[in-house]
C-alpha cells in the first residue's frame, strides 16, 4: 500500500497506533492540488467560491479544502475490509489494525437498559458522520432554473430526470430503441444490477424530446441502436456524462445556485412522494437504487399493534403479519400500498402533474411488496 510505504513499513506489519495515525491523518490534511489539464501547473485559485463557502440559494456548502467525512469513512471501510480479507487467507497480520468498536461478541451485547445504544458495529477510528436530510430543488426554483436552459435537449433531459427519477448516466446511456413514446416509456439500464428497467415518464419530456429531435434530423444517426442524446456542436458525438454536468452546473449558476444532477433525483422523490394518487412501493420501484431516496415513511401508515408504548416504532425482533402473509395466485399480481389504492396505475410525479402510465406488468412484477409498510401481494 502507498500509505504504509510512505511511512517507511510493510503493510503485513502495520498495527493499530499507524491505522489511527492514518484516519488521523486524512482528517487533518488537505487535499493535493491538481496540476490544470491544460498548462500542466499547479491550477492555483480559480474564479469560483472559496473552499467551504455556502450557497445563498440552496444553503450547500462548495467542497472544503480537506476531505469530506464520508471521504475519510469509506477509506476507513476499505483498509478494514482489505486487511479482512488477508486474515481470513492467513496472508495478512495476526490482528486487523482496522478493528470494530465492540470488544467481542455481537454489539450491544449484556445491555443495560436504562443506558443508550452505542454504534458498536462502526469501526474504532471510524469518524461520525452527520445525519444530513436529503436535500431537493423546491418547485419555484425548478421552474425558473427549466427555463434558464438553452436548448430543447437540455429541457428534454431535465424533464425525463425529474420524471423518471433515473440517475443521469442512466439516462445519458439511453438509445433511440429504448424510448417508447406510446406506452410513455423510456427503458434504462440500471447503474447496480445492469438490468434493463422500463420507467414511465411526463408527458412533457416526450414533447420536449420530439423537438429535439426534429431539430438533429438528418444530422446524427437515427438507428434504434444508435445514442439518443448528442451534443450540440460538430462535430457531433454522444452525450457524456461530464458535458451534461457542465450543462447542468452553467444553468444553475445563472441563477446563483449550485444544484448538482443528483439533486434532480431527489427532487423527482419528493414529488412522487407528495402525489397522493402514487403508490408509495411504485415510487420505491423507481428510485430504490439509492439508499437516501427510499420510501421509509408515510404519513398514512397506522400505528402497528405490536409497537412499543407510546411510540410507532415496531418491537424489535418482531416482525408485521401483513408483512408475512403473502398469497400467490396464477393471475398478474396488484400491489397495495400506503396510498390505499391498488397499483394497477401509478401516477408519476411529472412537470404538468398529469398521470403517466403505468409500468408493464412483467416490470411491475418485481417490485418487492416489502419496500412499502402496508405493502402486500394480492392474487389478481
Amino acid at each position: 500500500m502507498v500509505s504504509t510505504w510512505a511511512a517507511g513499513f510493510e503493510w503485513d506489519q502495520a498495527t493499530r497506533a499507524e491505522a489511527r495515525d492514518f484516519c488521523r491523518w486524512l482528517q487533518l490534511s488537505g487535499k493535493p492540488e491538481r496540476d490544470h489539464w491544460r498548462t500542466g501547473r499547479p491550477a492555483g485559485p480559480g474564479s469560483g467560491p472559496a473552499p467551504g463557502t455556502v450557497n445563498a440559494v440552496t444553503g450547500k456548502a462548495s467542497p472544503g479544502p480537506g476531505y469530506a467525512v464520508a471521504t475519510v469513512a469509506h477509506c476507513e471501510t476499505v483498509c478494514r475490509s482489505f486487511y479482512d480479507y488477508h486474515l481470513e487467507a492467513g496472508a495478512g497480520p495476526l490482528a486487523n489494525p482496522f478493528p470494530l468498536a465492540r470488544k467481542n461478541g455481537r454489539a450491544n451485547a449484556h445491555h443495560n437498559p436504562m443506558e443508550p445504544f452505542r454504534q458498536e458495529r462502526a469501526g474504532l477510528f471510524r469518524p461520525r458522520q452527520p445525519k444530513r436530510v436529503p436535500r431537493g430543488i423546491p418547485d419555484r426554483m425548478f421552474d425558473e432554473l427549466f427555463a434558464s436552459l438553452p436548448s430543447n435537449r437540455d429541457r428534454a433531459l431535465a424533464a425525463f430526470w425529474v420524471s423518471t427519477g433515473a440517475r443521469a448516466s442512466e439516462l445519458l446511456g439511453v438509445t433511440r430503441g429504448s424510448v417508447d413514446p406510446g406506452s410513455q416509456l423510456v427503458t434504462v439500464i440500471r447503474k447496480g444490477s445492469r438490468a434493463m428497467q422500463p420507467l414511465p415518464a411526463s408527458p412533457d419530456a416526450f414533447v420536449w424530446l420530439r423537438l429535439y429531435q426534429e431539430e438533429t434530423h438528418g444530422l446524427v444517426p437515427s438507428g434504434p441502436d444508435d445514442p439518443l442524446w448528442w451534443t450540440l456542436r460538430r462535430p457531433f458525438r454522444p452525450l457524456a456524462y461530464h458535458a451534461a454536468r457542465a450543462m447542468f452546473t452553467r444553468a444553475g449558476a445563472s441563477l446563483g445556485a449550485n444544484w448538482s444532477l443528483h439533486d434532480i433525483r431527489h427532487c423527482a422523490a419528493y414529488r412522487m412522494a407528495r402525489d397522493p394518487q402514487m403508490p408509495m412501493c411504485s415510487g420505491s420501484w423507481a428510485t430504490c437504487t439509492c439508499p437516501r431516496l427510499r420510501f421509509t415513511s408515510c404519513p398514512r401508515r397506522r400505528t402497528s399493534s405490536r409497537a412499543w408504548p407510546g411510540t410507532t416504532a415496531a418491537r424489535p425482533g418482531t416482525r408485521s403479519r401483513r408483512r408475512r402473509r403473502s398469497r400467490r395466485g396464477t393471475g398478474p399480481s396488484r400491489w397495495t400500498c400506503c396510498s390505499g389504492g391498488k397499483g394497477d396505475r401509478p401516477r408519476n410525479g411529472d412537470l404538468a402533474g398529469r398521470d403517466a402510465a403505468a409500468p408493464p406488468d412483467e416490470a411491475r412484477s418485481r417490485i418487492r411488496p416489502d419496500i412499502c409498510h402496508r405493502g402486500r401481494a394480492l392474487s389478481g
